[in-house]
This record gives structure tokens, C-alpha cells and sequence, in this order.
């Protein structure tokens, strides 16, 4: 996979390592926040992005999020944008923080991917990250925090 270089990663909705607003977690009202993005390489033919959890008690972490086939000129992500595929819970769609009870805190990594060529359909996380490593041109990360 490639390193951040000229992509950047940011939200209006949080600030990088700090908590997710309740609205944004499966317990409130489950709502995607929205992703910034800048600095996209004139190379790239799409975008994907993809929410994880790392932190989950699960042997893959949880995947949140994903996204594909945002425009590459694209600078502000939100599920209309692309093709929303499957989280870790077998479903489509934004699946908001929901970490176990006293768990501590959880981080969740919204990494966009600037791809050389498309994605096809709506692989998992770990599909998307195995059959699309090497069309990865840059990569960058805002961190969102949350505990119950």
C-alpha cells in the first residue's frame, strides 16, 4: 500500500483523535459524518473509503464503513457520493460506533483510498484491501474516538 503524500483526510464533523458526536453511533442516530478530502492525485480514477474499528473484540476489528466508486475530483464524501457496500455486519450502508460497554475507547479510521483504476461491485474490507493493494496511489486517515 502506498503512504500519505498530497491526500489529506479531514471532517467538518470532528477533528482528528477526538470523539465522535452521539449522532454519528448505532445508539443515536446512526448518521455517517462527513469526509473532506484534498490534495487527490491527478493520476487517480476513483476514490474508495472505508471506516474501521481496529479496537473491536473481533479477530478482523469491525469495518464501519465502506464506499466505492466516489469520483476522484470528489471533496466531500457522504454516502451518496459511491457505491456503499458491506460492513462487518453482512449489510450495506453506514453502520455507526456501537463499541461493548465499558470497553474503552475505540478508534475509528476513515481511510480514503486514491485508486489508478475502479473498483468493482462492493467487496468487504478485507477483499477490497487484498485484490486492490496495488492500485492504491495514496492513502491518508481521519480518526474519530468513542466509548461507552
Amino acid at each position: 500500500m502506498a503512504f500519505p503524500g498530497t491526500i489529506t483526510v479531514t471532517s467538518p464533523d470532528f477533528d482528528d483523535r477526538a470523539r465522535l458526536a452521539d449522532r454519528f453511533t448505532a445508539e443515536h442516530e446512526n448518521v455517517a459524518p462527513i469526509i473532506e478530502v484534498s490534495g487527490v492525485p491527478h493520476d487517480a480514477v476513483e476514490l474508495a473509503l472505508i471506516c474501521h474499528d481496529p479496537d473491536a473484540p473481533l479477530p478482523f476489528g469491525f469495518t464501519h464503513w465502506t464506499v466505492f466508486g466516489i469520483p476522484s475530483d470528489t471533496t466531500t464524501v457522504t454516502a451518496d457520493v459511491g457505491r456503499e457496500g458491506i460492513t462487518s455486519k453482512n449489510e450495506a450502508g453506514y453502520s455507526g460506533p456501537l463499541p461493548p460497554p465499558g470497553h474503552g475507547e475505540h478508534s475509528y479510521y476513515f481511510w480514503v483510498y486514491a485508486l489508478s483504476r475502479p473498483v468493482e461491485g462492493e467487496p468487504t474490507r478485507e477483499e477490497f484491501l487484498r485484490d486492490y493493494a496495488d492500485a492504491v496511489i495514496e492513502q491518508n486517515r481521519v480518526v474519530g474516538q468513542y466509548s461507552r
